[in-house]
Order: C-alpha cells, then structure tokens, then sequence
C-alpha cells in the first residue's frame, strides 16, 4: 500500500532564516601594563568606543532593514495589482461560463453563451487529441473563432487543456505507459493507455504543443489564465488512477512520490516562462497517491500546502488554485471536498471553484443541491463557494456549466451570482 512520504522525503527545503550579527568588544591581553591615569583614560576610550560601535551597529541595521520593510510592501503591492492579460486587466474573476471537453463539444462549441452579460469570461476544456490528431498539425480553427468571439464580447478565457488519457496516439508512442481505468467522467472504468507522468518523452512532446499553443494565442488580449497540465490523468487535476490494481501498476513503474512532484515542478516553471502574460491554475493540488510513512487527513493537507508553495516560488503571485467539484448536495460516491481548503487561501492568492456538473435532469439537480429544481440547486451550489473566509474574502471567479447558462429559469440566479462579487 502507497503511503505519504515523510515530509523530509518529499524533498522540500526549508531556507534558512537571515541572521544579523551585531559584534562589538575591546582588546585584551595587550603585552603592556598602564599607568593608573592611562588605564583611565584608555577605559573612557574602550566605553566610547564601545557606545559608537553600538551606535553604528543600530544604524546599519536600521538602514538594511529598512529596505527589507520597503521591498516586502511593494511586493503586497505588485500582488494587489498583478494582471494576467495583455489589456492590463487585473486577475481572473467574476462569473465563468465552462464549455466541456468531448470531440463532439469541441466540435460544435456554442459561441453565442458568450454573450450572456452575467458571465465575465469562459473557460474551455479540449482534449489534446482532438487539436492535434497528427504530429506538429494541430487544427486551431475552432480555438481562433472561441478567441474571436471572446475578443468581441469582452470576457476573459482560461483553457483548460487534457493530455494524459486524451494525448493523441503519435504522443505516446515510444513512452513508458500501462493501461488503467478511468477513474472519473466521461469514459469512467473504460481502460485506456496512460504514459507515466515523469516520462520525458511524454512531457517533451506536450511542452512542444503549448509552445505552439502559446505563439499563437498568448498576445490575445482576452488570454488571462490557462491550466498547468502534463504529469495529470483524466482532467488537469493533480489525480491519478488510485484503485488497488491501479496502485499494483503504480508499483510495477516505481512510482514515488519525488518522480511524480518532481515531474509537477518541470511543469510549474515551464508554464511560468512559456505564458509570461497569463496566470496559471492549478487544479486540486495534492498527492493523488502517498507513498511510505505518515497516514490520514494530516499528511493530506501537508502535503497540498507544501504543493501549492512549490507552485508559488515558480510561477509567484500568476498562481490560481482551483477546486473542481463545487456542489451543494451529495453523490452517491464523494471525493474528500476540497472547497473550504480552496476558499481558505481567498486574499492569499487567486482562487476560484468549478461546478460538480450542470443541474439540468434530476440525478444532477439532487447533487448540486435541490432535487428536481435546477436554479434553486444552482443557487445552494453558488452560496456555498462564495462564502467568505475568515478574512472576509470569497474566492476570484466561479467556473458554471453551459447547460446552467443557457435556460431562462436560470437567469435570476446568474444575475444573483454575478452581483456577489460586487459587493
């Protein structure tokens, strides 16, 4: 069984702290004796000297310190005015309209939710596959009308774009791969082949299309976020298959959890310099699978605060976290929810939500909140990711489903939702 990994195993270094050194003293053992008078007149010497050297030394750390105090409020103030896009708008908020991923979505995206006036800006899955089905040909035509039509309507885009499972086949080929079980959305339990989320070839392959992705798309002045992906499975979310013929498998390519944090940072500094313009996300940040030593919810949150430091000495205050499974009801099988985790680090750094799904049909309805009443489980869903924290603060944006966006029933709701972060 695949436990955390003590903390000292995981690789993290604790910098050590700046000590300011403040010596002062007289000589001793000088090979002479002194007269009465001049031992006098040398200790009212020593004193001087000693209270000027005190002096001095306050004064110089005055003078260093001072810049210190200096430099950190200007950095409280680079944070506060951080922008994420090239028309200097500020960091990704406001209300999100979510364009699923599926070929067939992909295919037929419907521009015109775009100009529902509650949304600030959209976010769309693709999966890799489906732009690129043939080496260094990806098809942008469908991104390049998304990017128009978000152009011309004033909201902001965040891709959020899927390898792993949905790498075209060229992508793997040559890769240390196993096949594994979806664990979760569309395709859940069909087995598909995944590469190993440190294998270089992998990596190098998809690093490659985003610098594609970035030549093209990162001047657009809509671009504000896109998801840092590479090392993932099913989605951009830091998850893993996790089943125990998943973890027998896991074994067998000697997973750790070092080989997997490690492939995270390569992937951390590369989305920073690829996409200087943009902030990136990083959905539900933790260890999908911990590896010897400590056990429970303890090394779980350790494990996620630790992540999410990493994150930030890389890509700094263009960070958002993000949590993926906002609902208000219950499912019939529930992951550990991550939304107060999420909302704790609001003022921090950007933060934003995504929706379980849409509320559209009764099963989804009774999930998101209120069976059978889609805009009343919408609501609950909304109330409950836009409480504020113990700082009074409530998350950047909230990501909301395109079935959720387009009814009229629901238009009261997104009116409501919008007007929260007004307040």
């Amino acid at each position: 069984m695949i436990t955390l990994a003590p903390k000292a195993a995981l690789d993290f270094v604790a910098l050590p702290a700046r000590e300011w050194h403040l010596v002062g003293g007289a000589r001793t053992g000088t090979p002479f004796a002194n007269p009465p008078e001049r031992a006098q007149h040398c200790t009212c010497i020593s004193r001087f000297r000693c209270v000027v050297r005190i002096l001095l030394g306050i004064c110089l750390m005055s003078w260093a310190l001072l810049p210190a105090r200096a430099q950190s409020n200007q950095g409280l103030e680079r944070r506060e005015v951080e922008r994420c896009a090239l028309t200097g708008d500020a960091v990704p908020s406001g209300l999100v309209v979510l364009l699923p991923s599926g070929e067939k979505n992909y295919q037929s995206m419907n521009l015109q939710v775009l100009n529902n006036p509650f949304m600030s800006g959209v976010a769309v899955q693709v999966n890799w596959r489906d732009i690129e089905p043939a080496q260094g040909r990806p098809d942008w035509s469908k991104l390049d009308a998304l990017f128009a039509a978000a152009e011309s309507s004033k909201k902001w885009v965040h891709l959020i774009m899927f390898p792993g499972f949905f790498s075209p086949p060229w992508a793997l080929q040559g890769t240390e791969s196993d096949q594994f079980e979806i664990q979760y959305g569309p395709g859940k339990g069909t087995p598909e082949t995944l590469p190993m989320p440190w294998d270089r070839v992998y990596l190098e392959r998809w690093f490659a299309f985003m610098k594609q992705l970035s030549a093209r798309y990162g001047g657009s002045p809509a671009f504000r976020m896109i998801a840092a992906a590479g090392p993932t499975s099913v989605s951009v979310e830091m998850s893993l298959p996790n089943s125990p013929a998943a973890h027998k498998l896991w074994l067998k390519h000697s997973y750790t959890p070092a080989k997997y944090l490690s492939a995270w940072e390569d992937a951390f500094h590369f989305y920073a310099s690829t996409f200087p313009n943009q902030c990136i996300s990083l959905a539900a940040p933790g260890l999908p699978i911990l590896g010897p030593g400590e056990k429970g919810r303890p090394a779980h949150l350790r494990a996620k605060e630790e992540i999410i430091d990493r994150a930030m000495r890389a890509i700094g205050n263009r960070l958002a976290i993000q949590w993926s499974d906002l609902h208000a009801g219950h499912a019939p099988v529930e992951a550990p929810d991550n939304t107060d985790f999420v909302i704790g680090y609001s003022g921090r750094i950007i933060t934003g939500l995504e929706m379980r799904s849409g509320s559209q049909d009764d099963i989804a309805s009774k999930i998101m909140g209120a069976e059978g009443d889609p805009p009343l489980a919408l609501r609950r869903s909304i109330d409950k990711g836009m409480k504020p924290n113990s700082a009074g603060r409530h998350v950047n944006y909230l990501e909301i489903y395109e079935a959720d966006v387009l009814p009229a029933d629901m238009q009261p709701v997104l009116r409501y939702a919008a007007s929260l972060f007004h307040r």
